[in-house]
């Protein structure tokens, strides 16, 4: 299949989504709107509302029925860069191409910025066209448990503890697993939910999205060492230069390449029972290890 232009098409109805759901930039408070959608429209892959699409297309569910739960997965995932970036945790001056969002509108608009973002998400969540609103429910709970302190900020209090330390493994694939994966996997099962996923086909999926939400972040710590500015629209080697926790440090580059394809294998042998309607799935499975930004 043509991943590119699935890709494209989709984040083109994300965007539509958010324009329509998302404070207009007039409206009162102007600033913080602005803030909101500064960091929001600045481009991006919008993987993890694809992957909510694409879950829910696998199991026989619609696009549209799903796309507030989308939308807010973008939201979390937005939320998350603009605090990541701020000076107290890792000082970014570039995210997406552009200066970050402190940068432009300052520390604390951009941190009640992204206190925005995450709070708009629930409420995009809660008003799902889906008919049975104890799936919607069920989501709702899903991305508290991943977004919370038990899932991607925990593994974000975790990286930062970890700065300059020698770690053990197990602690370096909690910080992946929790900080990036938790969130993939929620996004993954949220559209299986909503799309009206069975018992059997919910495991499957969560089988494939551990395995393409720590694929994700392995690839990233790749790309942090082989990246230039340009392909990643942010400064590379921040990883190397804060003593941070990564794959490349700890088993080097080749065993972190092989690693990343291993999981793209088990993230695509999860979907053997699944019909061609999982095949974005298996794409993106293949495109996370092999992507340059």
């Amino acid at each position: 299949m043509d991943l590119e232009k699935y890709i494209a098409e989709k984040a083109e109805f994300v965007n539509r989504g958010l324009e329509e759901l998302l404070s207009k930039e007039d409206e009162y408070p102007q600033t913080l709107h602005k803030a909101m959608r500064y960091s929001l429209f600045a481009g991006g892959k919008r993987l993890r509302p694809v992957l909510v699409l694409a879950a829910a297309e696998a199991v026989g569910g619609k696009a549209g029925d799903v796309l507030n739960t989308a939308c807010a997965f973008e939201c979390i995932h937005t939320y998350s860069l603009i605090h990541d970036d701020l000076p107290a945790i890792d000082n970014d001056d570039l995210r997406r191409g552009r200066p970050t969002c402190h940068k432009v509108f300052g520390e604390a608009t951009a941190i009640l910025a992204g206190d925005a973002l995450l709070t708009a998400a629930f409420g995009m969540i809660g008003e799902s066209r889906v008919q049975d609103k104890r799936l919607v429910l069920k989501a709702l709970l899903e991305v508290s448990r991943a977004a919370g302190s038990t899932g991607m900020i925990g593994g974000q209090v975790i990286d930062i503890e970890s700065e300059g330390r020698d770690i053990p493994f197990p602690v370096l694939e909690y910080i992946h697993i929790h900080k990036t994966g938790e969130l993939i996997l929620a996004a993954i099962r949220c559209g299986a939910i909503l799309g009206g996923a069975g018992e059997e086909a919910l495991k499957s999926l969560t089988r494939y999205g551990e395995a393409v939400g720590l694929a994700f972040q392995i690839a990233d710590d790749i790309l942090d060492v082989e990246g230039t500015a340009e392909e990643l629209g942010k400064t590379p080697g921040v990883d190397e230069k804060k003593g941070k926790a990564t794959y490349p440090a700890l088993i080097g580059i080749v065993e972190s390449k092989k690693r990343a394809e291993e999981l793209s294998g088990i993230a695509i042998q999860a979907l053997e029972d699944f019909d061609e309607r999982a095949d974005p799935l298996r794409a993106i499975a293949k495109y996370i290890v092999a992507r340059k930004k």
